[in-house]
């Protein structure tokens, strides 16, 4: 077994010289993006149809362990050169590639990513960016060091919506923020007892190659590929690391907030295999311009989440959405529904208008809200796509989701401590409690 923190500690995989690219040469030169393709089944598939659908992008590689998925992919993009072991294709086309996107299971993510930086390739990582902190620290100082394109699989964080509660938190529209709650109802853990025995491996499926870097295991039909690996702790970062990415991050943006001081989850308690299927998740925050002296944050996931509460009140009794964010202010509330649906400013239990008009004029929103996700869904895509070109910027990049990927993820480690307190040191990056560090990495099966 290899320990993650020395994995990625190492410099430089194959020996290749550290490199800082200009982005700006692909401009001048005007050429396509190269890139290759890390999962192109379920997700994969998706940021792959998105990244393709991009005038400059051009696919040159597949990869999957799933050689079903692979296939057909491999029909869509018939000129792209086709691999089942990523290690593989970066070791042997290295030097045909641009950029790496990663669209596998969480356990993956890192070791993918960090393989594909180590070769000076820009890189777009599905989220949650990273399965352990160490790991999204890791890739952040690497991204930072080989001052590379980087983009977390985050899509709705360029859409109208969120980008809208953005400018409006950050206008004061409801002052300085002291709480934020957020929930999703949705069940991505699992209570139950952890399956015994096997099954026939598909021989479609290298499972040796899906386990990648996580300890071996008995393969079980259903269980993992293509089932239910979000719920799993070895490979999956539950409901709170799956939707948690998605709800947390405008309120997180918009804040400028940093990663916690406490966490604190209510939960079951660990069963060592699912994450529960329950959570309700209390972080408090160093506060920021745009928050009191500190911000409580909280979370709620599960069946009928979440509980009724006077902050979650609404005029005329309305409905909550079915997932979403309240921000709670000093001046009234703003809700922000996941998703496509416009916010909507709360103040004394009555709706109010707001005016966009500035935020329009300035360029930073179009004239008209934007219902269409089929016109929003590749901007995310595209925008990683152009600040390889460099003619954008990304909005999420690992400098930005890595710290919002720790902030989950110490949520998810809190799930390990029922009902118990902990606290982080950013600076030290350890918690207080020693028990609750040995989460924070673990080790890496070879493979």
């Amino acid at each position: 077994m290899i320990n993650r923190r020395k994995f990625l500690k190492n410099s430089s995989i194959f020996g290749i010289a550290p490199f800082l690219p200009n982005y700006n040469i692909f401009k001048s030169m005007n050429k396509k993006i190269r890139t290759a393709h890390i999962g192109v089944g379920g997700m994969g598939k998706a940021d792959l149809n998105d990244i393709a659908s991009h005038k400059k992008a051009q696919i040159v590689a597949l990869c999957d362990v799933d050689n079903k998925a692979l296939v057909e992919a491999g029909k869509l993009f018939p000129e792209a050169k086709l691999f089942k072991d990523y290690r593989v294709m970066l070791k042997n086309i290295h030097d045909e590639i641009d950029a790496v996107i990663v669209s596998t299971p969480d356990h993956t993510h890192a070791p993918a990513s960090i393989m594909a930086m180590e070769l000076n390739k820009h890189v777009y990582c599905q989220k949650p960016l990273t399965h352990h902190v160490s790991e999204a620290r890791a890739m952040k100082k690497l991204a930072e060091e080989k001052n590379l394109v980087t983009q977390m699989g985050i899509q709705v964080h360029s859409f109208y919506d969120y980008k809208l509660a953005t400018l409006l938190i950050k206008s004061g529209i409801i002052g300085k923020v002291d709480k934020v709650r957020a929930w999703c109802p949705k069940n991505w853990g699992y209570d139950g007892p952890e399956p015994s025995g096997n099954d026939p491996i598909p021989n479609y499926l290298d499972w040796n190659l899906w386990l990648g870097t996580s300890k071996e295991r008995p393969f079980k039909d259903k269980i993992y590929h293509p089932g239910m690996w979000r719920k799993l702790v070895d490979f999956g970062c539950g409901t709170l690391g799956d939707m948690g990415v998605h709800i947390f991050d405008t309120p997180y943006n918009a804040l400028d907030l940093d990663v916690p001081y406490t966490i604190k989850n209510k939960c079951r308690k660990p069963n060592n295999f699912g994450f529960p299927e329950k959570n309700y998740v209390e972080y408090v925050f160093p506060g920021t311009k745009y928050t009191t002296d500190t911000l409580t944050w909280i979370w709620e996931d599960g069946k009928d989440s979440p509980k009724k509460h006077k902050d979650l009140k609404l005029p005329n009794g309305d409905k909550l959405p079915l997932q979403g964010a309240m921000f709670m202010g000093e001046k009234g509330k703003l809700l922000l529904p996941h998703f496509m649906e416009l916010p909507k400013l709360i103040v004394d239990n009555e709706y109010k208008d707001f005016d966009v008009s500035k935020f329009v004029d300035n360029g930073e929103l179009s004239e008209i809200p934007v219902r269409d996700y089929g016109k929003e869904s590749h901007l995310h895509y595209h925008q990683f796509i152009d600040t390889c070109l460099g003619e954008d910027e990304c909005t999420a990049p690992f400098s930005y989701s890595s710290r919002l990927t720790e902030t989950i993820l110490l949520g998810v480690i809190a799930g390990r401590f029922p009902g118990k307190t902990l606290h982080w040191d950013s600076l030290k990056a350890k918690f207080k409690e020693e028990e609750a560090n040995k989460y924070l990495d673990s080790t890496y099966r070879k493979f």
